[in-house]
């Protein structure tokens, strides 16, 4: 089975200790564009790493080419997509360092290109979002952090914003009245292009910081990427542990 997994911010390279080709890289170019990723073989699994900002963290959100990455692979045969998100929360209960798997997202973002059905379409299509993270993915990526000195939150609701700017505190207030309780900037399109084209699509997302106004602590980028540091092996592991729970 070929996995396609995009790593997020502080996750720009696929080093597992069981892949036998870690960083062989390759582009793939498609109908929207050229998209860098690296291959590897885990197992009789052939993953797809593909780094969302970049390896140098040089494109930022509302830059992000998702629908390039998203189709790429797709083309590469990618049936299941995991993603890794960091975000921030919006409860007290969900503690930087914690990891939370959404179930469900709000769209607050403007300005994105978020649909292969655009004008080219033959004709117009309507996609199902009841359940628009793959609930057998999210069951595995459940399973697979089982066991690990970690926490993991079963279910969320994921808010995205446009970036690149943090929310402010009104607007974090308000999202938490409509039931998100994480906010991030990644997750839109993503989700939304996966489901078009039928691929299974999961979050495993890292809190990396509390939302402005849910504490008195202002959000600062240095201590969500020091947060993301000391978060990245376990990361790192259940996703290694995902793969290798999904069979060939």
């Amino acid at each position: 089975m070929n996995i396609g997994i995009i790593g997020g911010s502080g996750f720009y390279r696929f080093e597992m200790e069981d892949a036998q080709m870690a960083q062989v890289p390759l582009v793939q170019r498609t109908a929207y564009g050229e998209v860098d990723l690296f291959a590897a073989e885990v197992g009789e699994n052939l993953v797809y790493f593909l780094p969302r900002h970049g390896v140098g963290h040089t494109v930022p959100p509302h830059g992000i080419n998702y629908r390039a990455n998203i189709m790429a692979l797709h083309e590469l045969g990618c049936s299941d997509v995991i993603a890794t998100n960091a975000v921030g929360s919006l409860k007290l209960m969900l503690h930087p360092g914690d990891f939370v798997i959404p179930h469900d997202y709000i769209d607050m973002t403007r300005n994105r290109d978020v649909t292969f059905l655009d004008d080219t379409s033959d004709e117009v299509v309507h996609i199902d979002q009841t359940q628009p993270y793959n609930p057998y993915l999210r069951e595995v990526l459940i399973s697979a952090g089982a066991g690990m000195d970690v926490q993991i939150h079963p279910s969320a609701v994921y808010i995205c914003t446009e970036g690149p700017r943090f929310e402010t505190s009104a607007e974090i207030s308000m999202f938490a009245q409509w039931g998100a309780d994480v906010v991030g900037m990644t997750g839109i399109p993503e989700v939304v292009l996966a489901n078009e084209l039928k691929m299974r699509y999961a979050s495993l997302c890292v809190v990396t910081n509390y939302a402005a106004g849910v504490t008195d602590k202002v959000v600062m980028d240095a201590d969500v990427q020091a947060v993301m540091a000391e978060s990245i092996g376990s990361l790192r592991a259940i996703v290694m542990a995902l793969i290798n729970r999904i069979p060939a």
